[in-house]
């Protein structure tokens, strides 16, 4: 059974672009979010001088739906932000216009638990495939005692569901697909051809799902080679990441992974390589209603 969760956020100076707070009530984390023009006032706040996890961030124009991505520990990350900074040429890091940064509201996160946390929030974003992450190689750390860790994944837990709410996406958990329909296949349930698509044409056989009102599209599903609008946003920017980071193979064109898209219309434009109303273009597979029906369909049905 799914529990709600409870989020506390603070605009701590009124503003939605400034400094912000975010907490789970029952939770010891505490999250920190603030553009990069409001470092100086960022430092001097008391949860800066604990040891904590931080993310420099930025968005990309030239690739948008990416942001580029570096994830650090420190335990004093009020010094360490100030380090990065500087300029490239002074040994700091020029790329970032946002930071968010957590650590613990008592003193029980040690630098130990912190560095646990880094390099598994480095696997996650590059497992994720939703950012450019900047990282270099992430060295696995597993030096926690058995409850320690099992308190640590729930920490990072918590911070996938944290980090979305306040526009960070690169860690928030994926769903697979795949593997549920293979264990519902045998139990033969009915319903989950209810939020299942495809986009079959000349070339392609693709399908995809809704999961938590989120468009996946299966692995297995088959792109088309060719590209006739290499112009177009997704072809130049979108598909090209991909089939390089092999969730496209770039032999046989094929996912080889459940992948999530912005819109069923991005999806559809990466696998045809053209523009594509995705709304109209996936249909559903128990009553072949294209998407924009099947979604107008789920709002009808409910009686007021």
């Amino acid at each position: 059974m799914t529990h709600g969760k409870s989020i506390k956020l603070f605009l701590v100076d009124g503003s939605p672009n400034g400094i912000l707070t975010a907490e789970i009530i029952n939770w010891t984390g505490h999250v920190l979010s603030a553009p990069r023009t409001k470092l100086s006032e960022l430092i001097q706040r008391e949860e800066c001088s604990r040891t904590g996890v931080y993310f420099l961030v930025s968005y990309d124009p030239e690739n948008p739906l990416y942001p580029k991505v570096y994830i650090g520990e420190s335990d004093d990350v009020a010094n360490r932000l100030k380090q990065h900074n500087r300029t490239e040429e002074a040994g700091g890091k020029d790329f970032w216009e946002k930071v968010c940064l957590v650590t613990g509201k008592d003193q029980n996160i040690t630098k130990t638990h912190i560095k646990y946390l880094e390099s598994h929030l480095i696997e996650i974003a590059k497992k994720n495939g939703q950012c450019q992450l900047l990282n270099g190689t992430a060295h696995q750390y597993c030096r926690l005692p058995e409850s320690d860790t099992a308190d640590m994944e729930y920490f990072l837990e918590q911070i996938q569901v944290v980090l979305p709410v306040l526009g960070y996406e690169f860690l928030k958990e994926m769903k697979h697909p795949s593997d549920v329909l293979k264990v519902q296949d045998k139990l033969i349930n009915p319903r989950i051809e209810d939020a299942i698509f495809y986009l079959s044409v000349k070339d392609v056989d693709a399908k995809a799902q809704v999961i938590d009102g989120e468009f996946y599209v299966l692995k297995g599903s088959k792109v088309r080679p060719e590209v006739s609008q290499p112009n177009h946003n997704y072809m130049k920017n979108l598909r090209p990441v991909l089939l390089a980071n092999g969730v496209i193979d770039p032999n046989i064109f094929e996912f080889t992974q459940d992948y999530l898209f912005s819109s069923p219309s991005a999806a559809g434009a990466v696998i045809l390589g053209r523009a594509s109303n995705g709304r109209k273009e996936w249909k559903n597979s128990s009553n072949h209603l294209s998407y924009e029906e099947w979604q107008q369909n789920q709002v009808e049905q409910i009686s007021l």
